[in-house]
């Protein structure tokens, strides 16, 4: 048995969003938008489509199926991302309690120490004496507790409601998202055969879908990660002459991953292990690196006289290069969207085809040397980033390179590489200031600073890989022979 629709939610579906004590009655065709009288005055007087409600409900929907799948398939989506921020939270709290039985154990060890060093200054002192550094030993081990609960206790604490509270913010937007698109679920079926409530009903409904997955689009760019652990893998041939410099990597949809080295002037194959099983001697230096194909690359390849795109395909444990064509600038910087591929110059961002035509010169900074170096472009493409180092800056640009954004931080200098996550999550190497970070979407904000030097050895990153197979940050290093994984959550 399928029960009525209440009345607390029908009013709920008839009142306006902006006037709360007014009812819907009208709908502007030019702007797609349900309207109350004062809506109809205030925003929509002008407006040359402006009909009743029952008017615009007359011309029945063919769509409700699709609606109905549409809103399912949206909820679900809003469930897993509840989930997803709920299980991210317990992490940081597990997280966080075992880094607290670490302090707890690390302030153990300090406090027997001081009572050894004590026992063994006190051995031959006078009763006195000795009841005096009883006291003094009482004082000395409270104070370590007061300024361990004070400095690092609440420190940590502190550092743990910073870490929680967008994710709480974000799990709590996406509840009530769900909530309302939910009852709207229900009020649809309910209203099917009451024509305006149902008119009213579908419209909020897609309005809802809309906002949902704008919202789901936004949150998952700046979806930020959490390091879990990281791994060291030598990336050094018995043939190289050179400390490796890993100018770029890529991940192959099979697991393999290619790197780029400039000082040895090769591209390596490096296997699900991370060891290197194949390579390609480049004719110059190897200084960036797209994919195009599941299984193919290229390279941007440069020198005093060499300026190329190298194309290399990639088979199971072998590296095979293709064709190439010339520029006629230097080829520093590469990114590939939907089969063109955006170059940087050191000063200015160029659009090819994949046959090697100029469609466009995007941007231009001529105001330093290295004002335009690396570039990788959003998923949907409307987003360029392109980094900056001559400033300490990246650049956020829109297809038709208009400036979005420049970010600016006094954690970020010298910025090299940066990566875009199939989910739009922005990964930045500071080369000089030796850390990466996590940048929102919008390139407008630090999110996290992932990597640094002093906590996990990131010494001058120059290039940074999302593995979504592995779910690791792959690093690489200016003068290493290493990389490092880092494994995200």
């Amino acid at each position: 048995m399928k029960w009525p629709l209440s009345k607390q939610m029908e009013n709920s579906l008839i009142t306006c969003d902006i006037h709360k004590n007014d009812t819907l009655t009208m709908l502007c065709n030019d702007h797609s938008q349900l309207c109350c009288s004062k809506c109809v005055k205030l925003s929509y007087s002008l407006c040359f489509q402006v009909t009743t409600l029952h008017q615009a409900a007359k011309t029945r929907s063919t769509d409700f199926n699709y609606l109905s799948v549409r809103t399912q398939n949206t909820l679900s989506q809003m469930e897993k991302f509840q989930t997803y921020q709920q299980d991210k939270i317990k992490s940081l709290q597990v997280l966080y309690n075992e880094h607290e039985k670490l302090m707890v154990a690390r302030m153990r060890v300090n406090i027997s120490c001081f009572l050894l060093q004590c026992e063994n200054n006190t051995m031959n002192e006078t009763h006195e004496h000795v009841q005096y550094t009883v006291n003094e030993i009482r004082g000395k081990i409270k104070s370590m507790l007061a300024d361990f609960e004070k400095s690092t206790v609440n420190e940590k604490k502190r550092d743990l409601r910073l870490q929680k509270a967008p994710l709480i913010c974000m799990r709590n937007s996406c509840t009530r998202l769900h909530n309302e698109l939910f009852h709207l679920h229900v009020a649809i079926k309910k209203v099917h055969v009451r024509p305006e409530l149902f008119f009213i009903a579908r419209k909020k409904c897609q309005e809802k879908i809309k906002e949902s997955d704008t919202f789901l689009k936004e949150s998952f760019a700046n979806q930020v990660f959490l390091v879990n652990g990281k791994s060291d893998y030598s990336v050094n041939m018995p043939s190289d002459l050179h400390t490796c410099r890993i100018t770029a990597i890529c991940v192959i949809p099979n697991g393999q991953v290619v790197v780029a080295d400039l000082d040895n002037r090769k591209v390596k194959l490096l296997n699900q292990q991370n060891e290197v099983v194949n390579h390609w001697t480049a004719g110059g230096s190897p200084l960036d690196m797209c994919q195009i194909t599941p299984s193919e690359v290229v390279v941007a390849v440069d020198d005093n006289n060499i300026h190329e795109v190298q194309f290399i395909t990639v088979k199971t444990r072998q590296l095979l290069p293709g064709r190439k064509f010339q520029l006629q600038h230097r080829c520093i910087g590469i990114a590939n969207h939907q089969r063109f591929l955006f170059v940087t110059s050191g000063s200015t961002l160029y659009k090819y085809s994949l046959g090697g035509k100029l469609v466009s010169k995007v941007y231009e900074n001529t105001s330093g040397d290295e004002t335009v170096k690396r570039c990788a472009v959003s998923p949907d493409g409307d987003k360029l980033y392109i980094t900056d180092p001559w400033q300490d800056t990246l650049l956020t640009l829109a297809r038709d390179g208009q400036v979005l954004a420049i970010f600016k931080d006094p954690e970020l200098c010298g910025p090299q590489g940066v990566n875009v996550t199939p989910a739009g999550q922005v990964l930045l190497c500071g080369y000089v200031s030796h850390n990466i970070m996590q940048v929102d979407n919008k390139g407008m904000k630090n999110l996290s600073t992932l990597a640094t030097r002093e906590r996990d050895g990131v010494e001058l990153p120059w290039s940074v890989c999302y593995n979504s197979i592995t779910s690791t940050m792959i690093v690489g290093l200016y003068k290493s022979n290493n990389i490092l994984v880092f494994k995200v959550e």
